[in-house]
């Protein structure tokens, strides 16, 4: 079979290599899952980089999150047990976090559902506590995160304002849904903020970004409002004034999602059921704003590394591209 590995560490353009490759052995407790698609996620960037939390020995086959096909035909989605990642025609997967792929999702759709929208759903149900009524703020929410987030927050009922960087990003946050949509290239985000809310700020903060994101987003959350923390896709790992978060009574709340994959994975089971049913009745719809041929993964993962693309980036077989 041919896989995406990589020999060394460094930016996915240059440490990605297409090679013929014998089919993963799947170790007790794992599946052997033929790839329909897969999903590029940030994480694969820092993979190749090796700077995920998760560090694979080398070589391995990048690739986290994927639809695929089991032996006796079932349409699944999961995430790759690394080394043998999603990046090739067949992957491995933990059996037991293998899930049905939802009928209302075709499969670059079904491959961008399960990382980013568990994540949102567990950051802003269980982790922020958001309310019907409440205001949402997402940052990079033209992003494959942050769209996943704008939907969520839509379907509970909050007014939701997205950040963005370009005009052309702001367009796609307003067709996925933003009531209010902010270019942090040219507008005042902390004012524009203010005054969406008159004057209150955001009640909930969902932040994949850091850096400079963060610290703004300290400056205009609410009164016991929650700055959820999802991740640093800036590079920059902000550290909180905790004195600020006493004076302005805020929380800074953390998510790690695969966590619950371990410690608690009935609850990653009850999620799926959730963004199934939101799948089917038209409220989630993963933004695929490129299906790439497996032939051009390497590329595709770069720009999504350089902080390029919008929506998801998802790889399909050669010919299934469009």
């Amino acid at each position: 079979m041919q896989s995406w590995r990589v020999h060394r560490n460094g930016e996915p353009s240059e440490v990605m290599r297409l090679e013929e490759t014998a089919r993963p052995e799947p170790e007790d407790g794992q599946i052997l899952l033929k790839v329909r698609a897969a999903n590029i996620n940030f994480p694969d960037a820092l993979l190749c980089r090796g700077r995920y939390q998760v560090t694979p020995p080398l070589p391995f086959t990048a690739g986290v999150e994927f639809c695929g096909e089991t032996e006796d035909g079932r349409r699944v989605i999961a995430t790759a047990a690394l080394p043998y990642g999603s990046f090739a025609e067949y992957a491995v997967a933990q059996a037991a976090g293998v899930l049905p792929a939802p009928d209302a999702l075709d499969d670059a759709e079904a491959a961008a559902l399960h990382i980013g929208y568990q994540t949102g759903w567990f950051g802003l149900h269980r982790r922020a506590h958001l309310k019907k009524g409440e205001t949402l703020l997402v940052h990079a929410a033209a992003g494959g995160v942050g769209s996943a987030a704008v939907q969520l927050g839509k379907a509970a009922g909050a007014t939701v304002i997205g950040v963005v960087g370009g005009a052309d990003k702001v367009a796609v946050a307003r067709e996925l849904g933003c009531d209010t949509v902010i270019d942090r290239h040219s507008d005042d985000l902390v004012a524009a903020v203010k005054d969406a809310t008159g004057g209150r700020g955001a009640d909930v903060v969902y932040d994949p970004v850091g850096g400079d994101a963060y610290a703004k987003s300290a400056k205009c959350v609410a009164f016991e409002g929650r700055i959820l923390v999802v991740g640093f896709a800036s590079g920059s790992v902000p550290s909180p004034a905790l004195n600020h978060a006493l004076i302005k009574n805020y929380s800074i709340v953390g998510l790690h999602w695969g966590l619950y994959n371990h410690l608690d994975p009935d609850a990653v089971i009850h999620c799926h059921q959730i963004l199934t049913e939101y799948a089917g009745k038209g409220l989630i719809k993963p933004f695929v704003s490129e299906r790439v041929p497996f032939s051009a993964a390497a590329a595709a993962v770069q720009r999504v590394a350089d902080g390029t693309t919008t929506g998801r980036l998802v790889i399909v077989p050669e010919g299934a591209a469009s």
